[in-house]
């Protein structure tokens, strides 16, 4: 299927790909806290029929030049930006730091109809900034943190780092912070999908996953849970040659990356329901 890309720019920043033919579903990838614009996953999404939007979230023009208090609304903005080019499904796909964001603005904004999350988090984490400050805000309003265990960061060598213990300490020494902080998916209208290898090397995507889940089944919903003993941090949906980072240990490995993503795949295409060719 042909697909026409757009660069945005002003409020809702990015790229756009629109499908020859759309079917009224669209879909917003959220990349993490590289700041990638992530449209080779998105070009994924458009070739199955969806307008797809690989979201600039933040490091664009006016925009926090790293993850620090971003507002919700900026998310919202590019929910409103499909329902103008005729939407009537939305869905968000987020992954790591973006998952986070993903599941977020589904609590919030009740057109959101599906959000997948990979190798998310089930906290809200304190944003890349000193004095520490949350990652992002409801309305001016800074969401409750977990803080960063700073005195057991771990030490950068010549191999990328493992962050999960780094997580997991966090986790532990502000377990008080962690009631206020956690993300109430069960608020949330939309189906969910959490993706998540349990080799992450990054922090504890498994566990965090599991404990999200919990929450939904908790309430009487059912939400979808994909994982991979093997798989780490990088998942790769199919046909995706995302090579790993330089600076940080993603776990997992390449068959186990790929066929967690392709599991990820068959269920988000079930939640999805791509338009007929």
């Amino acid at each position: 299927m042909d697909v026409h890309e757009q660069l945005l720019t002003g409020e809702v920043q990015g790229a756009l790909l629109t499908p020859e033919r759309p079917g009224g579903l669209g879909v917003i990838v959220l990349g993490g806290s590289s700041g990638r614009v992530d449209v080779a996953r998105a070009s994924l999404f458009a070739s199955r029929g969806a307008t797809a939007l690989a979201l600039r979230w933040f490091g664009g023009a006016g925009q926090s030049p790293v993850i620090a208090e971003i507002p919700l609304e900026r998310f919202i903005a590019a929910t409103d930006r499909l329902i103008d080019l005729g939407c009537d499904r939305i869905a968000f796909v987020g992954t790591s730091r973006g998952a986070e964001a993903a599941l977020l603005v589904a609590i919030e904004d009740p057109r959101v109809d599906v959000a997948v999350a990979i190798s998310p988090s089930s906290v809200v984490w304190a944003g890349d900034v000193w004095p520490p400050r949350s990652s992002w805000t409801r309305n001016g309003t800074p969401l409750p943190f977990v803080h960063y265990d700073v005195e057991n960061m771990p030490v950068r060598g010549d191999q990328p780092v493992s962050y999960r213990r780094y997580a997991e300490s966090s986790l532990a020494r502000f377990a008080d912070e962690v009631p206020a902080a956690s993300i109430a998916i069960e608020n949330a209208r939309a189906q969910v999908a959490l993706v998540a290898g349990a080799d992450d090397a990054l922090w504890p995507s498994d566990v965090c996953a599991r404990a999200l889940a919990d929450r939904l089944t908790a309430t009487g919903k059912n939400p979808v849970l994909v994982t991979h003993p093997d798989a780490g941090h990088r998942v790769l949906l199919p046909g995706e040659t995302t090579p790993r980072s330089t600076l940080n240990a993603h776990g997992g490995n390449d068959d186990a990356d790929r066929a967690l993503g392709a599991a990820a795949w068959t269920a988000i295409e079930l939640l999805l329901r791509f338009p007929s060719p």
